[in-house]
């Protein structure tokens, strides 16, 4: 228990107190558009299935045929393929047929599980190389001084092997093999590695081979070492890639003469035609440029493609079906895939304000341009992406003028981050492109409103707060949270609701302390979240007592409390409770007409609250005395309530 002295002013009439005495009682060029390395040893051919989107590619020395998607990861492998080499694919794209010389077949690969489905043997005849036409796989097959052409016919109950078709020494070794469905019924032959070169055309039609052309050294510039060849989509002519000369020669199937060439560089090893007669045409070089698409007829390359260091294998380029792909196999084995090769890129750009306003008209513009110009009329597709169409919304097309200019006007309905997505698809002649902007767009303001703010509240009541909601585009709902004064308490959310048609929420606090009352609406696309706090205070509660009064009596118009003077009067706080919180104790003296303070000072709690103060000593009597016990605001050790004065007791002393 404290223990305090009354102390008595100066002036007064009565005796004075003795000093005071305290006893406390509580504690208060250009590069492929991507490559990837796959498991094999050798290149011997290469072939892609547009239908399944696969690509197959031989292995002679680990015996085995290699699978991937056009993406190049690997699809399966197909094993126990001793030397295989030459692939062809049937023209329902159903089966990729390949040549296995070391085990004298030909084996048919289903496209669709990448598995082997038939194995066809040819006897010793050794195949290398594959071509269909006429109803009929042909096959070059045969060893130095054995070489020769076969065929395997699937269209009866059995499947039929016939061999030495051709003349008698018409072919050192197996010849390379291909042919066209512009060109049914006819089969190119042409000798590999020879110096000169060696050509042959059959018309198989009638389903055995009846030599129509042949030349030795064609063109007299045929050069030597022929490494592959292809014939084109419209069955006029067979390009081939030798070692020599330095360039893919164009020869007539009519009669092998000239007809034209495709420049390259050292040292020309492959050849393929996409069906709409763009050349891809190879070359094993060093530090040059490794693949060459042509337009059909031109001389000059229209794009080149370089491996670095790397060099193409031979017979290791294949076009997709349908064009959209060129596929090339290094003789590191890494595949390389071109999407779109022989078209020119295109540049796309789009230039879109950094901010605008919700509901108002905004101006996007760019550029498409490119090497190659544009065909009048050109345009591009554009899409808005917003919060309110967040996969995308069509907004139609622009027109790209003649400089490579477009613009268009849009008017955002949605606020927050628009994005504009501009397409060109392409051409013919032209690679498509994609570009994007975006545009922070304002949303909306809208007004929410709370009610109470500053308002001072006692301990324990129960508030209802009133929150409202002006206008808005679909989300009609508020939260009303209550945020006590003190880290120990959290930020709570009292209620979440839709307002109500007059556009209001209410919610009930109670109130113990100092509180942080906020109305939040979250937003909506079209406007803007907002918040409104406001504070309101809450008193604590006091309850004090006197104790040891012989009697209590009104006298001035108050409760007094009557003390022998020989008694010590206890005076007893209890209050609100926070960690190290302390109150104010106070003694006022009557004299001159008016009270007066005679003591204040603060004490603290202990952890229930309360706390207890002595007045000992010998007081005066008939001497009128009040005291209380009162909270203020931050002197009290603390802020989270508002200054609240306890009430007065009043008390004297007799004999």
């Amino acid at each position: 228990m404290r223990r305090r002295t009354l102390p008595i002013t100066a002036t007064a009439l009565a005796v004075l107190f003795s000093s005071v005495a305290l006893v406390a009682t509580g504690t208060g060029s250009a590069a492929a558009d991507s490559s990837t390395s796959l498991p094999l040893k050798s290149t011997g051919d290469i072939v892609v299935d547009g239908v399944h989107q696969r690509v197959f590619i031989s292995d002679p020395t680990a015996g085995q045929v290699v699978v991937t998607d056009y993406a190049g990861a690997l699809v399966g492998t197909i094993g126990s393929l001793p030397g295989v080499r030459g692939l062809e694919l049937s023209p329902d794209s159903g089966t990729v047929y390949a040549a296995v010389g070391d085990a004298d077949a030909i084996v048919a690969i289903d496209t669709a599980t990448a598995t082997e489905a038939h194995r066809y043997s040819t006897g010793t005849a050794d195949p290398q190389y594959l071509a269909e036409t006429g109803g009929k796989i042909w096959f070059g097959y045969g060893g130095a001084a054995e070489g020769n052409i076969g065929s395997l016919d699937l269209s009866g109950t059995d499947p039929a092997v016939t061999l030495n078709q051709a003349p008698t020494n018409a072919w050192y070794s197996a010849p390379i093999l291909d042919a066209s469905a512009g060109a049914p019924g006819t089969l190119v032959a042409g000798a590999p590695g020879q110096s000169p070169v060696v050509l042959a055309v059959y018309d198989v039609s009638s389903g055995t081979p009846s030599q129509t052309a042949y030349a030795f050294d064609p063109g007299s510039t045929g050069g030597g070492n022929l490494m592959d060849m292809a014939v084109t989509p419209d069955g006029k002519d067979v390009v081939t890639a030798s070692g020599a000369p330095y360039y893919q020669a164009v020869y007539k199937l009519t009669d092998l003469s000239k007809d034209g060439k495709y420049v390259t560089n050292p040292y020309p090893n492959a050849v393929d035609i996409a069906p709409n007669g763009d050349v891809a045409a190879g070359t094993s070089s060093t530090d040059e440029a490794d693949v060459h698409l042509f337009k059909p007829g031109t001389s000059l390359p229209l794009k080149e493609y370089t491996f670095g260091s790397d060099q193409l294998a031979a017979r290791g380029l294949a076009w997709a079906p349908d064009g959209s792909k060129l596929f090339a196999v290094s003789s590191s084995n890494t595949l390389y895939v071109y999407d779109d090769p022989t078209k020119v890129s295109s540049t796309l750009t789009v230039s879109a304000p950094a901010t605008a306003t919700r509901a108002q008209p905004l101006t996007v513009t760019g550029t498409l341009t490119s090497s190659a110009a544009f065909p009048a009329g050109t345009t591009v597709a554009v899409t808005r992406t917003d919060d309110e169409s967040p996969s995308g919304k069509s907004l139609g097309t622009a027109t790209v003028a003649a400089d490579g200019s477009y613009s268009f006007t849009d008017t955002p309905p949605a606020g927050g981050k628009v994005s504009y997505t501009v397409t060109y698809a392409g051409d013919a002649d032209h690679a498509g492109a994609t570009a994007s902007g975006s545009v922070t767009v304002a949303k909306t303001a809208t007004t929410v409103t709370l009610n109470n703010n500053l308002k001072v509240y006692g301990y324990g009541s129960d508030v209802t707060f009133t929150a409202h909601l002006g206008t808005t585009y679909k989300n009609r709902t508020v939260e009303i949270w209550a945020d006590p004064y003190g880290s120990d308490k959290p930020n709570t959310l009292v209620k979440k609701g839709t307002v109500d048609s007059a556009g209001n929420l209410t919610a009930t606090v109670h109130l113990t302390r100092d509180t942080k009352v906020s109305a939040k609406f979250t937003g909506d696309t079209r406007y803007a979240a907002k918040t409104t706090t406001n504070t309101v205070y809450t008193k604590v509660a006091i309850s004090t007592s006197l104790v040891g009064a012989y009697k209590t009596a009104t006298a001035w118009n108050a409760k007094y409390y009557y003390f022998h003077q020989s008694k010590d009067p206890v005076f007893n706080t209890t209050m609100t409770m926070y960690p190290g919180r302390k109150y104010q104790f106070q003694i006022q003296q009557f004299y001159s007409g008016a009270w007066h303070t005679n003591t204040t000072q603060y004490f603290g709690l202990d952890r229930y609250g309360k706390d207890s103060v002595l007045l000992d000593d010998t007081p005066p009597t008939g001497v009128r005395f009040r005291i209380r016990s009162s909270y203020i605001d931050t002197t009290s050790s603390d802020n989270v309530n508002a200054t609240t004065y306890g009430g007065w007791k009043y008390f004297t002393f007799t004999r």
